[in-house]
């Protein structure tokens, strides 16, 4: 490992920066040991150990100082902004260190857990599409530079364009790294969401080391890569699930000048590639460090002679436990592959027999009952008799038992559940549980007699979208 943690860092006017923000940099950088790198040598910087856990964190500080220097914001105004990442928590942990109003518009496709702690950080935040591009009333930017139109003492942060966010890593990420390499570096990986780290680091590494490469890590549906490889988007921008990177436009602050290689990454090879660096090297990363990862090793395993190639952790998989770490988000987003049973098993994403199934016994309490939905978010949970279902316990036959008398709750789920339980065969067709559901029931399905699992509506609907590709 190599660390380069000294004296407390200053900011541009010399001063030294004490608190919080002053943990802001410095992340150590680690070579991978356990993975396949060809004949090069691989190393991760570590942003996840910025205080809010991602590279942003450096922007967030950079852009809202030169903006008081500058005299565009005081204490008290409010900051606004426009992220689809890590960006709005890295100035939600400066604004409220330093005394400013946050509102972030935010695209829907945002981890929950990110949304819940900007709330903590108390940043507003205004959700808004994902599946929009710019120019649509509904566009994440444009609503962001609106509000900042409308609203007295405000000030547009607006990363793609602001000059000192590839200017915070032209100072600081780049000559860290530079150091922490001991000056011996061939290539670097980066994504490109607002373009800085591209910039900053492109703009630094041309002053010292000239002939190092440049390498994009960028989205499936994303259309920088096509820009690097042809000069020219060859088809419309597509979707992804990868949060924080890939864009439908090239930002102001995106130079793709110094890029000599790019890679395009779907969301199943990032998701799987950010879950092996957790198993075989034990770093928790997120979405894009799966995708910059991915890229990394395509480009380490291309090469004929050994290089030292430098990429990120770009923010921390804490984030992202309800979603890529989740083997049942994986399956309902098509992105983890099981055996087709060509039966009603291949539409069940909590399967019984694998022990995923959220199950309850008549014994229990009805506020075991209560607290397992609300853990599990299910609202509808099956009663077992060893691998026999003896009933079902859904929300509305807690309430109707619990709402006259809350005591209720320390009773059985015997006293609550509906014992009359119609389960359908797993070989049957998939058109027999249409009437299930136009009964507001969820389907009930057994092998025999042996209990395999539920489907509800939700289930049906993604097995059909994962027919379409």
């Amino acid at each position: 490992m190599h660390d380069t943690h000294g004296d407390a860092p200053a900011n541009k006017d010399g001063l030294a920066v004490s608190g919080t923000l002053a943990a802001i940099g410095h992340t150590p950088l680690v070579q991978l040991t356990r993975l396949d790198t060809g004949p090069c040598q691989l190393f991760v910087k570590l942003e996840s150990q910025n205080p809010t856990g991602s590279i942003k964190d450096r922007i967030g500080l950079s852009m809202i100082e030169t903006a008081e220097r500058e005299g565009r914001i005081r204490p008290g105004d409010t900051l606004i902004e426009a992220t689809a990442g890590n960006t709005g928590l890295g100035l939600a942990l400066v604004a409220a260190q330093k005394g400013y109003k946050l509102i972030l518009v935010i695209p829907d496709k945002m981890a929950q857990e990110k949304i819940l702690h900007l709330r903590a950080l108390g940043a507003q935040t205004r959700i808004t599409r994902s599946d929009v591009g710019k120019g649509h009333p509904e566009y994440y930017q444009d609503i962001a530079e609106r509000l900042s139109q409308q609203i007295p003492n405000s000030f547009y942060v607006n990363q793609f364009a602001n000059p000192a966010n590839p200017l915070a890593h032209e100072t600081t990420t780049g000559p860290e790294i530079w150091e922490q390499m001991q000056h011996r570096l061939d290539a670097v990986v980066v994504g490109v969401g607002s373009g800085g780290t591209l910039t900053g680091l492109s703009r630094y590494f041309a002053r010292v080391a000239p002939k190092l490469q440049m390498v994009l890590a960028d989205p499936k549906g994303s259309i920088l890569a096509d820009i690097v490889q042809t000069g020219a988007p060859r088809k419309p921008a597509g979707s992804w699930l990868v949060e924080g990177i890939g864009e439908d436009f090239v930002p102001p602050n995106c130079d793709l000048s110094r890029v000599r290689h790019a890679y395009e990454i779907g969301d199943a090879e990032s998701f799987h590639t950010a879950r092996e660096l957790l198993a075989k090297e034990g770093l928790l990363g997120g979405s894009s460090t799966g995708t910059l990862l991915a890229a990394a090793l395509r480009y380490c395993r291309e090469q004929t002679t050994p290089q030292r190639v430098v990429t990120f952790v770009c923010d921390s998989g804490n984030k992202y436990l309800s979603k890529m770490y989740n083997d049942f988000w994986m399956f309902e987003q098509g992105l983890l592959d099981r055996p087709r049973q060509g039966n009603l098993l291949d539409l069940i994403v909590r399967r019984y027999q694998e022990g995923g199934a959220v199950t309850l016994s008549p014994d229990d309490s009805l506020l075991q009952a209560y607290r397992r939905m609300k853990l599990f978010d299910v609202s509808q949970l099956p009663v077992m008799d060893g691998d026999r279902v003896v009933g079902i316990l859904d929300e509305s036959d807690l309430l109707v038992h619990v709402q006259a008398a809350p005591e209720r709750f320390k009773e059985p789920v015997s006293t609550a559940m509906v014992s009359r339980v119609e389960t359908i065969a797993v070989d049957a067709p998939i058109a027999n549980l249409l009437p299930v559901f136009q009964r507001d029931h969820v389907a009930v399905v057994a092998d025999g007699t042996r209990f395999v699992g539920l489907i509800t509506k939700i289930d049906l609907l993604n097995y059909l979208r994962q027919q379409i590709g």
